[in-house]
């Protein structure tokens, strides 16, 4: 029914005995049709923003807010009007623009583990969200093996009915549409917007909340939270699949010339996107194409940014927890992997408005696959490694000695990826104590036909097995490399290893578990592997 004040206001005494706007605008003559539906549209504007204030989706009753920086709080209200926001002892005031948006920040606190309430008031309307912590909060994102769940892991059996913590809180954002191998419908279509594609709410660390998460991040999330012992809030969004276009911002790929193939219906050739990416999408959005249609899909160009990530950096998080690589290392190009890693960290780091923001890599693992899929990981994972040498607080995960021992691309176990990605957060960026690193190759000679190599973080070098360095090659001139033998030896300069090799008389490079599976046994006292490396083009010393 429509508001009788309203059928008066635009004169129309058709209203009389009507019960329906479809009624009134039959019964009514055309100019008063025009004010008719104008009122309406008003009125229904005004209804909207009558409604009570509300905050912006990645603020949720059960959160944590960010320690130790000013927070930005924002929503939405009647435009033009005061709202007021309070926290604790905080409160600050604002005012909505022309849109009804409105934004006040929040002072720097410290970590505070009990439940507050974060309310925002305009006139006699209120809203309040419950029970919200301040503490540490990142965020968790890449492809499938991010995305893979507590529930599908080994370890969630004995970790899952225990996980109940009232000091982590997990916000897990689920994908609303799926790239499996068949065609989209009406309902795929419907949800592939900034808005629709990822739903989640702040939920309290919970057998119930625990089993769907990320496992990643969770043990990443729960050794935080241990050993911090402060409240820990982690953010998801992933997407199985997925490569690093997908997670750039749309201005980038717009505005630079080198992404030009990836605009429009052209990133479905493009040579930034893999062959497989390109069939799964292509798949997937057929109907649409046929039509001669531009339609969206979750591996399209900054789509997962705009709909994972945008809304989220408003937020002054503390870090970036990055699970992917296994899509782009299907294309043999360093050059061009290092440069898309690069602009994803540095245009994330714009978005949240911090260019020192600590990002945490997890390096690609081993797999028992020579196809031309996984063929060139050893590549990939230097990519990893030398955009975090470059990049101030990007750090790498060592994952080498992990991973399937077949020619599964998701290794179900995730424990020990997570407690390590913890593990170098907390001694980078968090000032713990203790072994976060494996050995890094720190410089190598060549002398009488042998390499010899140091180390950096090789505190207690050893062998798993007690017998020598496995996984070492040497090559001469011709490139071709031979497999090497190691022996480890201790001098006044610390651990070194030496190799050597009946078949490359004058070694000219040297390499380390440069394949996609292999068995390395050279670790620190505390169990890291070694780091993969070659020093192919590296001058000699």
């Amino acid at each position: 029914m429509v508001d009788k004040k309203l059928a008066s206001w635009v004169g129309c005494s058709a209203f009389r005995g009507c019960g329906t706007v479809g009624d009134m605008l039959q019964s009514c003559p055309p100019m008063k049709k025009i004010s008719l539906v104008f009122g309406i549209l008003l009125t229904a504007a005004c209804s909207v923003w009558a409604a009570a204030p509300q905050f912006d989706r990645v603020f949720g009753s059960h959160m944590v807010l960010p320690y130790g920086k000013p927070v930005s709080v924002s929503g939405t209200a009647d435009p033009g009007k005061s709202v007021v926001v309070s926290f604790g002892n905080n409160k600050v005031k604002g005012k909505t623009d022309a849109q009804g948006r409105w934004m006040v920040s929040l002072p720097a606190m410290k970590p505070d583990s009990t439940g507050k309430v974060l309310a925002v008031e305009q006139g006699k309307e209120k809203t309040e969200l419950e029970d919200i912590l301040v503490g540490v909060v990142w965020v968790a994102s890449g492809q499938s093996n991010m995305a893979w769940r507590m529930n599908q892991t080994p370890s969630g059996k004995d970790e899952i009915p225990s996980s109940a913590n009232p000091m982590l809180r997990l916000m897990h954002n689920e994908p609303q549409a799926g790239t499996s191998g068949r065609k989209y419908g009406e309902h795929e279509f419907s949800v592939l917007t900034p808005e629709g594609f990822f739903k989640g709410e702040w939920k309290v660390a919970s057998p119930e909340s625990v089993a769907p998460c990320s496992a990643v991040g969770y043990y990443f999330a729960r050794d935080l939270q241990k050993s911090l012992g402060m409240p820990v809030g982690l953010i998801h969004s992933s997407l199985g699949g997925s490569e690093m276009a997908a997670w750039l911002p749309s201005e980038i790929i717009e505005k630079r010339r080198e992404y030009a193939s990836c605009r429009g219906n052209e990133w479905l050739e493009s040579p930034f996107i893999s062959a497989w990416v390109r069939g799964r999408a292509k798949l997937n959005i057929s109907d649409r194409l046929e039509k001669g249609e531009t339609p969206e899909h979750p591996f399209k160009p900054a789509f997962l940014y705009e709909s994972g990530i945008e809304w989220l950096t408003g937020l002054p998080v503390h870090g970036i927890l990055w699970y992917q690589g296994e899509s782009d290392a299907e294309i043999n190009d360093s050059r061009q992997n290092r440069k898309l890693l690069m602009d994803l960290i540095q245009s994330w780091r714009a978005g949240w408005k911090n260019p020192e923001l600590p990002f945490v890599m997890i390096q690609l693992p081993r797999i028992k696959d020579h196809s031309p899929l996984r063929i060139h990981w050893p590549e990939f994972r230097e990519v990893q490694s030398d955009v975090a040498g470059e990049l101030k607080n990007v750090e790498f995960v060592n994952t080498i000695d992990l991973g399937s021992a077949d020619s599964n691309v998701h290794p179900p176990e995730k424990i020990e990826v997570g407690k390590r990605a913890a593990n170098v957060a907390l001694n980078r960026f968090y000032g713990r104590k203790g072994q976060a690193f494996g050995p890094e190759l720190k410089d190598w000679k060549i002398k009488g036909g042998h390499v010899f190599l140091q180390f950096k973080y090789s505190e207690g070098l050893v062998t798993t097995d007690g017998q020598t360095p496995k996984c070492f090659e040497l090559a001469g001139d011709d490139g071709v490399f031979y497999s090497a033998e190691a022996v480890m030896n201790c001098g006044n300069g610390g651990v070194m290893v030496i190799l050597s090799s009946p078949d490359v008389r004058k070694p000219v490079s040297a390499r380390y578990c440069w394949d996609s599976f292999v068995e390395p046994n050279l670790v620190t006292g505390a169990g890291l592997p070694a780091v993969p490396f070659r020093t192919d083009g590296d001058e000699e010393e």
